[in-house]
């Protein structure tokens, strides 16, 4: 029986894990594909197959125009082929192309001019962008969000916000610049500012004054016991139930608020990957499949908005990193189309095909260090 019952949670625990992931996955993966695909239909490229996942196919069917959509056993991804394609990267060789009759070249994605076919390529980041501004809007005019003004209610002994003159009463205005309009507002970005000066415009008895902190790295667990290192500058709110309030946003300006939501995203995780680059930060919150599983179902047990939130963020990091300029991601296709551009002619093929190998195992090693830094995580190792 208590193997019955071991089995029956491990069960339990592995389904809370592994819908809420396909599910954000699923979203996000097929709203990159389906950029691609319009654009590509749009510019008359024939698109041979639209894959949910890679591998042998679980169910599929042929629309009128003779694309297989299909769902594969290996939910890690997606990819739109066409007609010239010589694989499920869109790896496009002058052999597949000329092998095509007269009459399909002209509708190959080779046959496209070089505006065309960047189009096609950055439409599926694009598309992750505007799926992310749509979710953030929607959470922001049809939930809500709940709101307590950015007063400090304590200063904590010692700490950051100590040494840098603030005190119980103040109310902070903006960060470096940035107007702040809620306490959420000011903890987000003292948390992912740690070791960084930040300027604080703070009101303080009707008048404005000028603070200088800088938010101490801390590693904190939060309630899932997952630990990771913020910023924090010890400053307290101990608002009240009637201190907060449900702001729902008329579409224009939760539109708007969806677009700052989703630049946040980008210039946050820029800026973490250029600390990581210059030695600030270490590399070990970079995460793979395993730790958005992980993270997915710890989200979903605190509702439907929340993974959705989180969707909307991942939408946005998967547009950023298909940008890199990475031979194999949609960056590196757009990176040769750039020299196409300026030397009026594209590279060699070989020198396409080298750039490939390179962008192959660049991403690969990527993938391994993401899936160790899970497995460790996960106390796995």
């Amino acid at each position: 029986m208590d193997t019955i019952n071991l089995l029956s949670g491990f069960g339990a625990a592995i389904l809370s894990y592994l819908i809420p992931f396909l599910f954000v996955l699923t979203v996000v993966v097929f709203i990159h594909e389906l950029g691609h695909f319009l654009v590509a239909r749009w510019c008359g490229v024939a698109v041979k197959v639209f894959s949910i996942g890679f591998g042998p196919e679980i169910f599929g069917f042929y629309d009128r125009h003779g694309t297989r959509w299909r769902v594969s056993w290996i939910p890690l991804g997606g990819y739109v082929k066409f007609i010239d394609d010589e694989n499920v990267a869109s790896a496009s060789g002058r052999k597949a192309f000329e092998a095509l009759p007269e009459e399909e070249r002209k509708r190959s994605f080779q046959g496209k001019s070089l505006a065309q076919r960047a189009a096609i390529v950055a439409a599926g980041p694009i598309a992750n962008f505007v799926l992310a501004i749509i979710i953030f809007a929607a959470i922001f005019s049809v939930f809500g969000e709940r709101v307590t003004a950015a007063k400090v209610d304590a200063v904590a002994p010692g700490s950051a916000a100590e040494r840098a003159g603030f005190e119980p009463g103040d109310r902070i205005v903006s960060i470096d610049g940035s107007e702040i309009g809620s306490f959420s507002d000011m903890q987000r970005i003292v948390a992912t500012s740690p070791d960084r000066e930040l300027h604080f415009v703070v009101d303080r008895g009707g008048a404005n004054l000028d603070l200088t902190a800088t938010p101490e790295r801390k590693e904190i667990t939060d309630r899932f016991g997952n630990t990771m290192r913020i910023g924090l500058l010890g400053i307290q709110r101990s608002a009240s139930p009637d201190d907060w309030t449900l702001e729902r946003h008329d579409p224009a300006t939760a539109l708007v608020m969806g677009v700052k939501e989703s630049y946040f995203v980008v210039s946050r995780s820029l800026a973490y990957l250029y600390d990581v680059v210059t030695g600030r930060e270490d590399a070990d919150q970079l995460g793979g499949p395993l730790r958005i599983a992980q993270v997915s179902g710890q989200v979903a047990t605190a509702g439907f908005v929340a993974l959705l939130n989180l969707a909307a963020i991942i939408s946005v990091s998967i547009g950023l990193i298909n940008l890199f300029p990475i031979p194999m991601l949609d960056g590196g296709h757009l990176l040769f189309y750039g020299i196409e551009a300026i030397r009026g002619r594209p590279l060699s093929e070989s020198t396409q095909e080298i750039g490939f190998r390179i962008g192959l195992a660049f991403v690969l090693m990527l993938m391994i260090f993401a899936t160790w830094n899970d497995l460790i995580h996960l106390k796995f190792l």
